[in-house]
């Protein structure tokens, strides 16, 4: 065998040494905000409370994106709370400040931007009506606004308490608002809101704000009608929906500069005041704004990427950076009980971000994951449930199953430390056992009819995605209880996992193909209707989620031998596989299909995953402002492009990452004091299938790592080729 140094000999140096660039530099927040990707654009901090950024009318002047922003709209205010890559219902857009040149009873205050730049904590823009360059830093749970008025004149900067973004079915709904003067530099106060996205219950956002600069006039603003000389404006009782706000007046200059310092909490107001004490002090905008971009250095260095070209590392630390923008840390924010267990929020949804967001957490930044599972055990203990999804303090909407299941078990089988597991195994044996009373907002709905038929029946909603989906949060039970020495448990939960077969209908055929997971009556008669078909998506009413029968027929990610065995064995799984991405039936923008990929692996042809894989990212990422495949799901479509980016992609709840095809001569991963690296040789445009490999310098015939082999650190070798080898086409990955 050759040692290791002869291959690293085809690598050319160029691409072995490290740039000097920062990270930081890499990053486009613009990536995804438009083509539905609904991606968050302004300044914030991994995992912030406070996101800082635009809000902007759609052409429909009442609605709002779900992030804010969408490119060429005109912008009404720069709201302190957002949510990113998210869809349904609006959640947040609290707090809006918005500076004017002019009458400040302005019947249209929005403005168009030009000019406008971005990179991690940090947005900038001219309001093109104005001539007002704005600029926005963050730290955690507080916002800077810097203002440059390029012309002169009245100025004014209007503070909107009540704002709320506008969007959907389930819109949010304003309840109360109010601000309080409290000096020629300072106002405070607060903005209530409900419904939304999950539906949710009333959440309060309070604000206090410092300007730098005393103001020359003041007042306040009763939806929208100005009252000069006003230093309170309040609701009149706890249902008093008008819109309330203040205004700071100033006699400009050209060139002149104000700063306000915005603290945010969901606690109270002196909170708000003291986050600004605390996280600003005596700071300026720019020491505030360097320190938001050496934060965000120290967590994209856990991954270097060398041998690529300029808009190739754009597109992948871009992907890095949007990851970990949700879920929210609200640690010491939790209005609803006392605790010192990490509180976070914004869990929007685990049903999306489980399969890889969180993996990817859990590989580069596992202290953050740690913090993560503290906080759904936490809410479990406080609420009775962990949740599937959450936002404003409140769990909802569940999706699937309740796959906060599937975090606990990932973080079981990979080794994460400083969280109770008895405590979570509890949380998900209630998901298991205890039905809930509202099965849209947490647990698993139609729960007793799973258990009593090993299935959810006809016409109960969502019953045939739910029912696979339950199978699999079964299995990561069983997983867990393992782990815990709890042999009877285990065997109870790994035979439900099973549960999934009971759908497989054998009598359905569909061009060529036989046997489908189908809809099943109570009575176990499977349900036959001319207007139901095997392509036919559905929603949260129908069998299937956001999807249909064909992507969810390939959803069994602990039991792929057992699907394969359903279809016929190994080569026409191939056939079946083939056909559903030459129909154009998958899709990347959804989740359900996100490892379907690479379930080509299983049937013994990795070079296949290679394939698709490779074409899936040239035909739907980019480095534009549309260059996600639809909406980014909280991190979701951004972390499955980092994954395979690596050459990497990782079967949630299990212990293990399947080898695919990295794009990057090098890849280096930090992973606490060890580093562990992929390289290529041979690489080109079209050598995309890997011939050989060697892990540590001993030849690896297996087209999967484990996670503990990346934790200790090494190297993995892969020679590449122009055409399809024999490589690891012998040896499947872990199945149930």
């Amino acid at each position: 065998m050759r040692p290791l140094y002869f291959f690293l000999l085809w690598i050319p140096i160029s691409l072995l040494a490290q740039s000097h660039k920062p990270l930081v530099d890499y990053v486009n927040p613009f990536i995804g905000v438009d083509n539905a990707g609904n991606v968050f654009p302004g300044a914030t901090l991994p995992f912030g409370m406070v996101k800082l950024g635009p809000d902007c009318f759609l052409s429909k002047r009442w609605q709002t994106p779900n992030a804010g922003y969408e490119s060429n709209n005109p912008v009404y205010g720069f709201s302190h709370t957002h949510v990113s890559g998210t869809g349904g219902g609006a959640k947040y857009g609290n707090i809006a400040f918005m500076p004017i040149i002019g009458n400040v009873n302005q019947r249209d205050i929005s403005s168009l931007l030009i000019e406008e730049q971005a990179s991690p904590g940090y947005f900038s823009a001219i309001l093109q009506k104005y001539n007002i360059r704005i600029e926005l830093t963050t730290t955690h749970s507080t916002g800077l606004h810097r203002y440059t008025f390029l012309k002169g004149g009245d100025a004014h900067v209007l503070i909107d308490a009540g704002s709320i973004l506008y969007k959907g079915s389930t819109p949010q709904i304003l309840i109360s608002s109010g601000v309080e003067i409290l000096s020629d530099t300072e106002i405070a106060g607060y903005g209530k809101a409900k419904s939304g996205w999950n539906v949710g219950d009333a959440y309060t956002v309070y604000f206090y704000a410092k300007f730098d600069t005393p103001m020359s006039d003041y007042g306040t603003m009763r939806n929208m009608q100005i009252k000069p000389g006003n230093k309170k404006e309040y609701a009149l009782n706890t249902h008093d929906y008008s819109r309330n706000g203040g205004y700071f007046s100033y006699k400009v200059k050209a060139g002149t500069q104000l700063n306000v310092h915005v603290g945010i909490s969901f606690v109270s107001i002196e909170k708000a005041k003291k986050n600004v004490e605390q996280e600003i002090g005596n700071n300026n905008f720019d020491i505030i704004y360097n320190k938001a971009r050496a934060i965000w250095e120290t967590y994209l260095e856990k991954v270097y990427i060398e041998g690529m070209t300029e808009e190739e590392q754009v597109m992948f630390y871009s992907a890095l950076y949007r990851t970990i923008l949700l879920p929210s840390n609200r640690t010491g924010e939790n209005p609803d009980w006392d605790s010192r267990a990490p509180y976070y929020d914004d869990f929007y949804a685990i049903w999306d971000t489980f399969r890889s967001s969180n993996p990817l957490i859990t590989l580069l930044w596992p202290d953050k994951q740690v913090e993560i599972l503290n906080a759904l055990i936490n809410i479990y203990e406080h609420e009775g449930y962990m949740p599937d999804a959450r936002s404003g303090n409140y769990n909802g909407m569940t999706q699937g199953g309740s796959n906060s299941d599937i975090l606990i078990a990932d973080a079981v089988v990979k080794g994460l430390k400083n969280f109770d597991i008895e405590k979570a195994f509890n949380a998900m044996i209630h998901n298991a056992e205890v039905p809930p009373s509202n099965p849209r907002k947490e647990g698993r709905g139609g729960l007793n009819e799973y258990k009593n038929s090993g299935y959810i029946p006809y016409p109960t909603e969502r019953s045939c995605s739910r029912t696979l989906e339950y199978a699999y949060c079964d299995y990561a039970t069983a997983i867990v209880a393992k782990h815990l020495g709890k042999k009877e448990v285990y065997n109870k939960y790994i035979q439900r996992a099973r549960n999934w077969r009971n759908l497989w209908c054998d009598s359905i055929i569909h061009e060529g193909f036989q046997g489908f997971i189908w809809p099943r009556n109570e009575d176990g008669s499977w349900l036959y209707d001319p207007d139901f078909s095997v392509l036919k998506i559905g929603s949260w009413t129908n069998p299937f989620y956001e999807s249909h029968s064909w992507e969810y027929s390939f959803y069994a990610p602990h039991d792929i031998a057992g699907l394969i065995e359903k279809c016929g064995g190994k080569a026409r799984f191939i056939e079946r596989l083939d056909h559903y991405f030459n129909k154009e039936y998958y899709k990347v923008s959804n989740e359900p299909g996100f490892l379907s990929p690479c379930l080509y692996i299983w049937a013994g042809a990795p070079y296949k995953t290679a394939e698709k894989v490779r074409q899936i990212i040239e035909r739907n990422y980019n480095s534009s402002r549309t260059g996600l495949p639809g909406n980014d799901d909280s991190g979701a479509m951004s972390s499955w492009y980092v994954f395979h980016s690596m050459g990497l992609f990782p079967n949630a709840g299990q212990d293990y990452y399947l080898i695919t095809a990295p794009r990057y001569p090098k890849i280096t991963i930090k992973s606490g004091k060890t580093t562990f690296s992929i390289l290529t040789q041979n690489t080109g445009n079209n050598n995309i299938y890997i011939r050989s490999a060697l892990l540590n310098n001993k030849v690896l015939n297996r087209a999967w790592i484990k996670h503990e082999e990346i934790l200790h650190g090494g190297t993995l070798v892969l020679i590449m080729d122009d055409k399809p080898s024999s490589w690891a086409t012998q040896t499947s990955p872990p199945s149930l």
